[in-house]
C-alpha cells in the first residue's frame, strides 16, 4: 500500500486499488459512459475528437488520474500535479460548476455502485464513509463551489433530506462529522446528513433534469463501446461488445444514449458471466 492510502480515506483506497480493482476499474468507465447522457458534457468530449478517436487511451488517462490521487493523495507530489492538470483541462467556456459535480459524483458513485451490484461483497459503511472523504476533499482541490451555493441545483436535495433515512444510514458516522472541516459547513449541511447517498440523489436528480439524447453522445457510446470493450473481450465475441456492454447500461442511460435494451439471452449471458465471477471471488477470498 503506498504512503497515500494511509490517510483517512484508507478504507477506500484499500477497495479500488487492492480489494476489487478490476470491479473498481469497469464501474469507473460506467461513470465515465454516464457522463456521455448530459448533452452539456458530451459536446465538450466529443469537440474535443479524441474520445471518438482514441477511446482507449482516454478512458486510461481518466483512470490513471483517479486511481493516482486515490492511491497516492491529494497532497502527493503526483496528486498535486494531477490536480493541477485536472484544473487546467476543466478551465475553459462551458464547463460549469454542476457540470464538475456531476462528473466527480459518477466517477465516485458509479465504482461503488458496480461493486455493490457485482462483487464478491457488498461496500461496507468505512468503505462508503471514505469515499465520500476522498470526494469532498477533490471537489475541494479543484476549487469547486459547495453544491449549496448552486443556485436551483439543490431543490431535490432538500425533499430528498425527509426520506434519507432509508438510504443514509450506512453513509452517515464519520463523512458527516468530516464534511464541514473539507469544504465548509454549508458542504455538510446539503449532503453530510446522510453523506454519499446525499450525493447520489443528487446526481440522479440531475440526471433526470438533463439527460437527453444528443448525435454527440450517441458518437461517444458507439467509439466506447466499440473501441474500448471490444478491446477487452476474445476477439470471436469483439464484434458483440456494443450489445454486452448495454446490459450493463440502466434504462434512464440507454433512452438518453438511444440504446435498444438487449435481447434477454444477452442480459442473461451477462448476469451468469458476472455472478459466476462473484462466486468464485468469494470462494477465494
Amino acid at each position: 500500500m503506498t504512503a497515500g492510502t494511509r490517510g483517512a480515506y484508507r478504507a477506500y483506497a484499500r477497495l479500488v486499488l487492492e480489494t476489487m480493482p478490476e470491479e473498481s476499474r469497469v464501474g469507473l468507465t460506467l461513470g465515465f459512459v454516464r457522463t456521455f447522457g448530459i448533452p452539456d458534457i458530451a459536446r465538450v468530449l466529443a469537440a474535443t475528437g479524441r474520445m471518438t478517436n482514441e477511446p482507449r487511451g482516454r478512458a486510461k488517462a481518466t483512470g490513471v488520474a483517479m486511481f493516482t490521487l486515490i492511491g497516492k493523495g491529494l497532497d502527493s507530489e503526483d496528486g498535486r500535479r494531477v490536480v493541477d492538470g485536472l484544473r487546467r483541462v476543466h478551465d475553459r467556456p462551458g464547463i460549469t460548476p454542476e457540470l464538475m459535480h456531476y462528473v466527480l459524483a459518477c466517477f465516485t458513485v458509479c465504482p461503488l455502485r458496480f461493486i455493490d451490484a457485482h462483487g464478491h461483497r457488498a461496500v461496507t459503511e468505512a468503505e462508503r464513509d471514505a469515499a465520500y472523504l476522498f470526494h469532498l476533499s477533490l471537489a475541494d482541490a479543484l476549487g469547486m463551489p459547495e453544491l449549496s451555493s448552486l443556485d436551483g441545483e439543490l431543490a431535490g436535495e432538500a425533499a430528498g433530506g425527509a426520506t434519507g433515512g432509508a438510504t443514509g444510514g450506512a453513509t452517515g458516522g464519520v463523512a458527516g462529522g468530516v464534511a464541514g472541516g473539507v469544504v465548509g459547513d454549508a458542504a455538510g449541511g446539503v449532503a453530510g446528513a446522510d453523506g454519499l447517498a446525499g450525493v447520489e440523489r443528487w446526481m440522479c436528480d440531475y440526471e433526470t433534469r438533463h439527460f437527453a439524447p444528443t448525435d454527440a453522445g450517441r458518437a461517444l457510446w458507439a467509439a466506447t463501446s466499440k473501441g474500448l470493450l471490444a478491446a477487452r473481450l476474445p476477439a470471436p465475441l469483439a464484434p458483440l461488445a456494443s450489445v454486452f456492454a448495454a446490459s450493463l447500461l440502466d434504462r434512464p442511460l440507454r433512452e438518453a444514449l438511444t440504446v435498444r435494451r438487449p435481447p434477454a439471452p444477452v442480459r442473461a449471458l451477462v448476469t451468469y458471466a458476472l455472478r459466476a465471477r462473484a462466486r468464485a471471488r468469494r470462494r477465494a477470498a
